[in-house]
This record gives C-alpha cells, sequence and structure tokens, in this order.
C-alpha cells in the first residue's frame, strides 16, 4: 500500500473517520463467520500462525504440549463468544491485522506471569480488559495500522462495560527488537492513545492502563 492515503472507518465497533484516500480501513469484531479472515490475518508474519493467539489463554504446559492445529481449533472456539476477544482489521476488503482484546479474567495466564503482578488492578476484575496481542501481516505494516487497532480496543472494551483497558507493551528505546517481537504492541503506540504508564517491572515491558469508563 505505500505511503497512500487512507480512509479508516472502524464499523461495528464506532465508526469515525480518519482521513480520505484510496485505500479503505475497516475494523471488525473477530467471529466464527470471519475464521477465514482471522486465519489470514494471523499467518502474514511472524508467531501468528504457530500461536493461534493462545498464548494468554492456556497455561505454559498447555501451550508446549498443544498442536498448532488444536491452537487453531481452539481460536475457532473462542470466536464463536460474545462479547468479540478480539477484532480484524480489513484493507480495501483484505485482512490484514488482528489484535487481542478482552476482560482480563479471561486472558488467565496473565494472572500467573510473575512480571504483570505489578498491574494497580486486582486481577479477578472483570471490569478491567487486556490488550495482548497485535498481528501486522507484512504487506501492510509501517502504515499505523497498529494504532487504528488499538483506538478500536479501547472503543469495543469502553462499548462492553470495561472500566480500564490494560496494555503490557514494548518499550523499543529501551532495548533492541524486530518488529515480529512488537506483537504486544510498541509503547510509543499506547502514549499516543491516551495510556499511562503505572509499573515497569522490566526494564522494557512497562505495564500501562486507560481508564474508559
Amino acid at each position: 500500500m505505500g505511503r497512500r492515503a487512507r480512509r479508516v472507518i472502524l464499523r461495528d465497533v464506532g465508526a469515525g473517520a480518519y482521513g480520505v484516500g484510496m485505500s479503505e480501513i475497516e475494523i471488525r469484531p473477530a467471529s466464527a463467520d470471519r475464521f477465514a479472515d482471522a486465519e489470514h490475518a494471523l499467518t502474514g508474519g511472524g508467531d501468528g500462525a504457530s500461536c493461534w493467539c493462545q498464548w494468554w489463554m492456556l497455561t505454559n504446559k498447555e501451550f508446549s504440549v498443544a498442536t498448532r492445529e488444536e491452537k487453531r481449533e481452539l481460536l475457532r472456539a473462542d470466536l464463536t463468544h460474545e462479547p468479540a476477544s478480539a477484532l480484524i482489521a480489513y484493507v480495501d476488503g483484505e485482512a490484514a491485522g488482528w489484535v487481542k482484546v478482552s476482560p482480563r479474567p479471561d486472558q488467565p495466564r496473565l494472572a500467573r506471569t510473575r512480571a504483570f503482578q505489578e498491574s494497580p488492578e486486582p486481577f479477578e476484575d472483570g471490569s478491567v480488559w487486556a490488550v495482548t496481542c497485535f498481528v501486522v501481516r507484512r504487506e501492510h505494516r509501517g502504515a499505523g495500522l497498529s494504532s487504528r487497532l488499538l483506538a478500536a480496543a479501547v472503543d469495543h472494551a469502553r462499548r462492553h462495560g470495561a472500566r480500564v483497558v490494560e496494555g503490557y507493551p514494548v518499550d523499543a528505546g529501551a532495548t533492541k527488537t524486530s518488529s515480529n517481537e512488537l506483537f504486544h504492541g510498541a509503547l510509543s503506540t499506547f502514549l499516543d492513545a491516551g495510556f499511562s504508564e503505572v509499573a515497569r517491572p522490566k526494564p522494557a515491558r512497562p505495564i500501562v492502563t486507560l481508564t474508559v469508563d
């Protein structure tokens, strides 16, 4: 897509335009009838094709022994639930990106991750939603799609009763990192969206929050 201007429509998760141009971006809830689109978004580079967005859903042992196909089918089951636990970004009708966003208790590995115990929010609080995973296909990287996905994720969480949205991004200024390692999201993306850093359990891994109620 190069550097063409884009028109962004956040359909089903709060409408809004961010500019006008030749390409159209739509962000929609991931659902069972969009499983093929989820598959396309997740298999365009990085670990999406092996993880199937199950890292935060399973214990370390469960994740280690599950095959790729088993994880794929677990994702298919996830997409039958309401409200949607992820969103898909479409560029000119093609699935191009993915963001995981759901109540934090629904992502049980978060509570088991020692580094995240510094969160100021109790882990059993279902009004705290977590944005935990971004995937953007290689051909769509560098165009700001992660920022659009995060904006839509915050809106989706707000519309479904979230009080706080929490993230666990990578501070690219504090460590050398590749684009594939930024599946947690970049700290700059969250700060630009209005999040505030509330803890830094590791030098390059802050915890950020945004109050949305």
